[in-house]
């Protein structure tokens, strides 16, 4: 596996569990549903992948997409409207 350096964005709860609303980190991760995997791991998030809304540079993208290298990266959970 090789290792890729990705920008990740986190919105609404992810960002208050992680404490961060960016970060660039180093992964061997090939996609993000194994990224993500791998970052509710680390960081205790609450959500699972179904919850979720993945943007890969700008689109929203499907779970399996492969990563590139300097991807930007954003989880997007559910967002209560009002």
């Amino acid at each position: 596996m090789s290792t890729k350096t990705l920008k990740i964005g986190y919105y609404a709860l992810l960002r208050e569990q992680r404490g961060l609303s960016e970060e660039t980190l180093d992964t061997d991760a090939a996609t993000p549903d194994v990224l993500y995997a791998a970052l509710k791991t680390e960081h205790g998030f609450s959500l699972e992948s179904n919850q979720l809304k993945v943007v890969i540079n700008d689109a929203f993208k499907a779970w399996d997409t492969p990563l590139q290298a300097n991807d930007n990266v954003v989880f997007i959970p559910p967002v209560a409207g009002g």
